[in-house]
């Protein structure tokens, strides 16, 4: 009896052993999802989705709208010629005579202060209470404002000018009157250069940098241009470009004017003319 139970014990444990084999054989694992070659990225799904440009596509299309430039100058007066706009309608100064200063105290902003402080309009210390730099300048190592951004640099420009007693003679001109203004500041002891104004004339009338005024000003503010416009009841004046080979004799001849007539028209001091600068002449 005791060798049949251990018979059926052995038994029932050989079939127990053999079920459990049999259920982990039957037992796998499910396959990984195979991804397709042709899935889309994120970004192209995007990109059909929203009809957005190719990566480089827009790369290239921001190339052609960046500006070209033939020189220093021409990137200095894009790179400002809001901000001078904008210190224009604050605080009355030409917006012209603010670029013009600009580009020829920061050497079109290249110079070695203006890399190093942002100052653009060479303005020294005198109780300055900001950060400074040491520069060679009329002496050695003079202490010179440096700003952290040159919109700073322009607006204390404009403060420069508009707090000084000595330059409140300018605010009496015309806004648009850019010679008498280039005048007053050097007779104001703005710059020590016997040259000062002509230059910033000749910087203004190249690149026609009172268009930047006018737009300030509108149709209805030019008092200075308007005053110049009317000087004869008998003839509407004109804006004549000098071009190459130009003289004030050729000029005057071609519209019936004297040396004198075109000189007085234009408030010139000297028969000196630049090409590119523009001139009120009689129309023909």
């Amino acid at each position: 009896m005791k060798v049949r139970s251990l018979f059926l014990m052995i038994i029932c444990a050989g079939f127990l052993f053999a079920c459990g084999g049999a259920k982990k054989k039957t037992t796998r694992s499910v396959p990984p999802v195979k991804k397709e070659n042709n899935e889309l990225s994120t970004y192209e799904k995007d990109r059909q989705a929203n009809k957005i440009e190719p990566k480089e596509a827009v790369k290239n299309e921001n190339k052609k709208n960046t500006p070209v430039f033939k020189n220093d100058v021409e990137r200095y007066i894009y790179n400002f010629a809001e901000i001078a706009k904008d210190e224009m309608n604050l605080y009355g100064i030409p917006a012209s005579i603010t670029l013009a200063q600009g580009v020829l105290e920061s050497s079109s902003g290249k110079g070695e202060l203006t890399l190093k402080s942002n100052n653009h309009f060479g303005i020294k210390c005198n109780g300055w209470q900001g950060g400074k730099v040491y520069h060679d300048d009329d002496a050695l190592q003079e202490c010179f404002r440096k700003y952290n951004d040159p919109k700073y640099s322009f607006r204390d420009h404009s403060l420069f000018l508009s707090e000084r007693r000595r330059y409140a003679a300018l605010f009496e001109l015309d806004k648009d009157d850019y010679k008498s203004w280039a005048r007053g500041l050097k007779k104001a002891g703005y710059a020590t250069d016997p040259r000062y104004p002509q230059k910033l004339i000749s910087i203004i009338e190249r690149y026609q940098l009172y268009e930047y005024d006018n737009e300030v000003l509108g149709n209805g503010s030019r008092k200075g241009l308007a005053k110049k416009e009317n000087l004869s009841p008998d003839h509407t004046s004109i804006r004549y470009t000098v071009k190459k080979g130009d003289t004030l004799y050729s000029i005057a001849r071609k519209y019936n004017l004297t040396v004198e007539e075109v000189k007085e028209i234009n408030d010139l001091r000297s028969n000196n003319l630049a090409v590119g600068q523009k001139l009120y002449v009689k129309a023909l």
